[in-house]
């Protein structure tokens, strides 16, 4: 008597097709044009148009508008949107005062998980006069249903390389 072979019945194949498709799903995804990292990105960039365009407003639609945001520099906190956006107004937008170009380098993000971010990265303004404020910045960004919006923003302040320096 010859024995058949039993082929694999449909029972056992969707197992075998929905045990790959779950173990697929949960693997990280290269991060693509359509990724969270390229989302984040394009946020920051538009920002930093938005900017060099001197629109203060339109820069300030990557922040999330919140009496919860937080918004720390020159070791000062101000907390809530409306007090970012005054800090803004009167540093960038008061009389005599010009926003100048804005650039940011070094840009490293990373995703904590499906919903949150942080970025890290240089930024530095060149401003009419020929200063050249930079410094450091850390970002922790959330993504809401209409995208992802900076919830903290800690912003440092270095030397101005081109202001001379004293002896240390």
């Amino acid at each position: 008597m010859v024995k058949f072979r039993r082929r694999p019945t449909l029972g056992v194949v969707t197992a075998l097709v929905v045990a790959i498709t779950v173990a697929v799903s949960r693997t990280p995804r290269a991060e693509g044009p359509d990724g969270e990292v390229a989302a984040i990105r394009k946020v920051l960039d538009r920002q930093e148009a938005d900017w060099n365009r001197g629109d203060l407003d339109a820069f300030l639609e990557g922040y999330w508008h919140s009496p919860k945001i937080v918004f720390l520099s020159g070791g000062d906190r101000h907390d809530g949107f409306d007090a970012m956006r005054d800090r803004y107004r009167k540093r960038y937008k008061a009389e005599g005062k010009a926003m100048g170009r804005l650039s940011f380098t070094g840009l490293e993000i990373e995703t904590l998980g499906p919903d949150s971010a942080f970025a890290r990265g240089r930024w530095g303004l060149t401003l009419p006069d020929g200063k050249k404020p930079a410094g450091l910045y850390t970002l922790i960004l959330r993504k809401f249903p209409d995208g992802w919006k900076i919830v903290h923003d800690h912003t440092s302040i270095g030397e101005d390389p081109a202001a001379p320096r004293s002896p240390g």
